[in-house]
């Protein structure tokens, strides 16, 4: 048995873990304070949450974690229950997806912990701690690329393994435009990341394009389809909207979104210096979209191959297996 924590923010962690948990052959436990999720098949340990309090303090305990909220009921229970379940079942290892929290929380109980890095500056104190104690990292990106990640020392370098892009998704074959009008897909996530005025305003400069809102109110949990039909997407820069993208080989406008440690502007920076099929901008512009979307037309969708190959959930649990205990042989009669 192992368990995989899985951050209550955004999709890409939920997509990661049901993709790892489809490719393993042992039992994984996913832990989190997101529900359980339809066609997940070990078991699920519903967490509480610990940011409803309006006013929490000493958050980052000094600087050295990310968020320990004092006296925080939800943090306490969400701590004892991670706790008991350890207690409960030994795990041979915990996937952290992520948390330096819960990071540590699993290592002082004994168990081995395999952490996911995501892109941007993660040379902080609370980071640093929680990716030393970590047996071994992953990183969502292909080898070969400059690393999403900065910040990390020798040693962390040295235990990270990138696997690719990983999408839930598989890849696309090459296939011909559609007939009919051009057609945009937007994918905004969870929490529409962009400003609906520029949207409004791209699409009146677009009239021989039809566009496909999906993020925000209009979220849906399976946008393949509508990804697939795009002549041009146009995304953040989160791991899992492009890794969708680039398993469905469809060029794309990147427009980052501010995020903690520069997550995102980190990605749409090494994408935009590596001759991916891209148009990166660094704002989401009001003007200029007819041009835009041309330009990224033009690009081959297939120059993602280097990104996103299909195979990263295996590699992925490659890591995985090579932390868990050898199994005992079998004693012939």
């Amino acid at each position: 048995m192992i368990g995989y924590y899985v951050h209550h923010v955004g999709a890409g962690h939920l997509h990661r873990a049901t993709a790892l948990a489809d490719v393993l052959d042992v039992p994984v436990t996913g832990l989190s304070s997101l529900p359980r999720p339809a066609g997940w098949r070990g078991p699920w340990v519903q967490l509480p949450r610990d940011d409803h309090d309006p006013s929490p303090t000493g958050v980052d305990a000094q600087g050295r974690l990310h968020w320990v909220p004092e006296h925080d009921a939800g943090l306490r229970g969400r701590m004892a229950r991670l706790s008991a379940w350890i207690g409960e079942t030994a795990p041979a290892l915990l996937v952290s997806d992520v948390s330096v929290e819960v990071t540590l929380l699993a290592r002082l109980h004994g168990v081995p912990v395999l952490g996911v890095v995501l892109p941007g500056d993660r040379g902080d104190d609370a980071h640093r701690l929680g990716l030393d104690v970590c047996d071994a990292l992953v990183g969502l990106w292909p080898e070969g690329t400059p690393d999403l990640a900065s910040g990390l020392t020798d040693a962390q370098q040295a235990r990270l393994h990138r696997v690719g892009a990983l999408s839930r998704f598989p890849v696309a074959a090459p296939r011909p435009r559609r007939a009919g009008s051009r057609r945009v897909t937007v994918l905004a996530g969870r929490g529409g990341a962009f400003d609906p005025a520029v949207l409004v305003a791209a699409q009146q400069q677009t009239p021989g394009w039809t566009w496909t809102l999906l993020g925000g109110d209009t979220w849906v949990d399976d946008p393949w389809r509508a990804v697939l039909d795009a002549d041009v997407v146009v995304t953040h820069a989160g791991q899992n909207a492009l890794a969708e993208v680039a398993a469905a080989r469809r060029p794309a406008v990147v427009l980052p979104q501010q995020r903690p440690h520069d997550e995102q502007a980190t990605t749409a920076a090494v994408l935009a210096s590596g001759g991916w099929p891209v148009v990166v901008e660094p704002t989401a512009p009001a003007d200029g979209w007819a041009e835009r979307l041309e330009r990224a037309a033009g690009l081959e969708g297939s120059a993602w191959s280097g990104w996103c190959d299909g195979h990263a959930a295996e590699r992925f649990a490659a890591v995985v297996r090579s932390l868990l205990p050898a199994r005992p042989r079998a004693v012939s009669a």
